[in-house]
């Protein structure tokens, strides 16, 4: 039964401010979308709390209420912490809304349930025990009953940054189709060569015609860039071309360029929707399950720990090194690593390694290749980089998105391991190096990552056209949310090395820890990674 409050006021433990709603009603269930008077453990800047920021729950779409008794019935480790993603009604409070045009269509009139509950959320941590906190949730992707465009008054724009990386044209696919398809946007841009493309270069016009096959294609149809990140520059050409969709597909430096330009547009009160679809071959984006293209990217991977073993097996004292993406994260070697289970040794950048020395990684290639008469070991990109400049000299020099430039590890551990054995231990070793990084960056994407990234993309579409703005889409606990841009680049996402899955590597390869069974150090580890992840 549905409960009336003629009115209802709340205050604010900051401004010790009170507010006055007016009268609205409420379904008992409303309750699980509150906040237990409690701070949680970690407050964020962005989350929807119940006692320091109540208006934050009150959306146009979402009005909800809790009585005192309710409130003094919920357990004490009730805490509800929703992470909001911001709305055009925050900055334009008459922006008018308009049903969804997905009522009338013929493909989703066998959808049960069409639209998504305004009640909807998505939990982030989904193993819990009895007396822990409800901790943080984010908003539920998908179509919203109310939409904030009419489908004839949409520009939208489509604008790829950073690296290459499977799956970005089909990205660009499918938030063309979506567009046109499901809401009938015919009006769509796409910025060629990166954030510079918005000043300084021409745009195309796409259709689904256009972009119909550029899914079988690696690369990004629209060209990209690093760098050229001019906020005003941007905005300013947004608002004179009448743009008021923005489609940003990039890492985390493109992210944060995303939430720069949501906020100049905020600033100016422009009717402007800015999605973000999280793009890294890493997996280092926190928060979101995996970035698109991963999948992709460890599957070839294969290719080339395949070759390096089929190599080093045919030679007396092969050692094969297979050099993978990974420049702060080892994702992609401890996941190929497993997949393989050809692999030896993995090496990423969050777990140290050291080469001499009792433990050491010489000793273990010496065991090995007595066991086996070969070897094949993985290293990220990312690892051991301390090692390398201090053995050149190097100083830290950045590419145009920020990125520390990293020196290449796989040809200094190489000459390494050659020099001490044909050296030291007077051993012939015959070397097999690999680095397949351009071929793993330059594929299309796998048939798991096209399904992938046809989700990300809808939810995109979705969600810009519910008048959402300022946030990231991706698979949280395997369900879509829509999640605040700044919440995605706060940290990067690492390998945990005192979680299962790098016990399960170490139990795979039988490789040395390289870390001291001392749980004073353990624990220091532990708590590195749980502050970078």
């Amino acid at each position: 039964m549905d409960l009336s409050l003629s009115s209802l006021t709340f205050s604010s433990s900051s401004s010790s401010l009170s507010k006055t709603l007016p009268p609205f009603s409420f379904s008992p269930f409303s309750r699980l979308l509150f906040l237990h008077p409690q701070p949680s453990r970690n407050p964020s800047p962005h989350s929807t709390t119940f006692l320091t920021n109540p208006l934050l729950s009150f959306s146009r779409q979402n009005s909800r209420a809790i009585t005192a008794s309710q409130a003094s019935n919920q357990s004490k480790n009730d805490d509800f912490v929703l992470e909001d993603v911001p709305h055009l009604t925050n900055f334009l409070p008459n922006f008018p809304s308009f049903p969804n045009p997905l009522q009338k269509s013929q493909a989703y009139s066998i959808v049960k349930k069409t639209f998504v509950s305004p009640e909807d959320v998505v939990t982030q941590i989904i193993v819990i025990q009895k007396d822990s906190p409800r901790g943080v949730h984010f908003r539920r992707a998908g179509p919203r009953e109310k939409v904030y465009f009419k489908p004839e008054e949409v520009r939208a724009c489509i604008v790829t940054c950073g690296g290459l990386c499977p799956g970005i044209n089909t990205v660009i696919r499918e938030i063309v189709c979506g567009l046109n398809y499901m809401y009938g946007v015919e009006d769509i841009l796409g910025i060629e060569g990166g954030y510079r493309g918005f000043y300084s270069k021409n745009t195309m016009k796409l259709t689904p015609k256009v972009v119909n096959d550029i899914h079988k294609r690696g690369g990004t149809f629209l060209r990209t860039s690093r760098g050229g990140h001019d906020t005003h520059k941007i905005v300013d050409n947004i608002e004179d071309r009448g743009i008021n969709q923005v489609y940003i597909i990039g890492g985390d430096g493109t992210q944060k360029g995303a939430q720069l330009i949501y906020e100049e547009i905020a600033k100016r009160g422009l009717p402007v929707a800015v999605a973000g679809i999280p793009k890294t071959i890493d997996n280092d984006i926190a928060v979101i399950d995996k970035s698109f293209g991963f999948d992709t990217a460890v599957e070839e991977a294969q290719r080339a720990i395949n070759a390096a073993h089929v190599e080093v097996e045919s030679v007396e004292n092969g050692v094969g090194i297979v050099k993978l993406m990974g420049r702060y994260s080892g994702f992609i070697a401890m996941y190929a690593t497993l997949a393989s289970r050809d692999v030896d040794c993995c090496l990423i950048p969050e777990s140290p390694f050291y080469l001499e020395g009792e433990g050491g990684l010489f000793e273990f290639i010496e065991q090995r290749l007595k066991e086996n008469g070969h070897l094949v070991i993985v290293v990220a990109e990312g690892a051991g980089q301390e090692y390398v400049a201090a053995d050149v000299h190097a100083a830290g020099k950045k590419d145009a998105s920020g990125n520390k430039l990293l020196l290449d590890n796989g040809i200094w551990l190489s000459d390494k391991i050659k020099d001490h054995f044909t050296k030291v231990q007077k051993m012939v070793i015959n070397m097999k190096y690999i680095d397949p990084t351009y071929m793993i960056r330059a594929i299309p994407s796998n048939a798991s990552d096209n399904i992938y990234c046809t989700l990300l993309a809808h939810s995109a579409v979705h969600g810009a056209m519910a008048g959402y703005t300022g946030f990231t889409v991706g698979p949280v606990n395997s369900r879509h949310a829509y999640i605040p841009i700044a919440r995605v680049t706060e940290r990067t996402n690492t390998v945990k090395l005192t979680d299962r899955m790098w016990g399960r590597l170490l139990a795979s390869t039988n490789q040395p820890s390289f870390i001291s069974s001392d749980k004073e150090i353990i624990q220091d580890l532990s708590n590195i990674n749980i502050t970078s992840t």
